[in-house]
């Protein structure tokens, strides 16, 4: 079933509601005027209120995606989807995409 596809202006947190944004994207192909996201780009994570150890594992600061699309690719990486899979560091929480476009779906 098509999902949404990420792009740089979608709203992206990590579990603990922190705020992550791509370091890179794909100029080539715009969603709604953003460069799409691919499973290439990492993401860095800002106010992330996760307590440092021993109370917790440590605010999150960075995230890598495991899953993407398997049908649609840009520049030969496949493209970040809505309900992709993703891993926070150091917490191994997910990512979880708030706001994102909804013209553009893929599988």
């Amino acid at each position: 079933m098509p999902r949404f596809v990420l792009h740089v202006g979608a709203t992206v947190r990590c579990a603990h509601g922190g705020a992550a944004q791509p370091i890179a994207s794909s100029p080539r192909v715009l969603v709604n005027g953003h460069p799409a996201v691919t499973i290439e780009s990492h993401y860095v994570i800002s106010g992330c209120p996760n307590p440092p150890p021993p109370a917790g594992s440590g605010p999150c600061a960075t995230a890598i995606f495991i899953m993407a699309a398997t049908r649609v690719f840009v520049t030969g990486n496949p493209v970040l989807l809505h309900d992709s899979r993703s891993v926070c560091q150091p917490t191994g929480t997910p990512l979880l995409p708030a706001v994102t476009q909804t013209r553009v779906s893929a599988m």
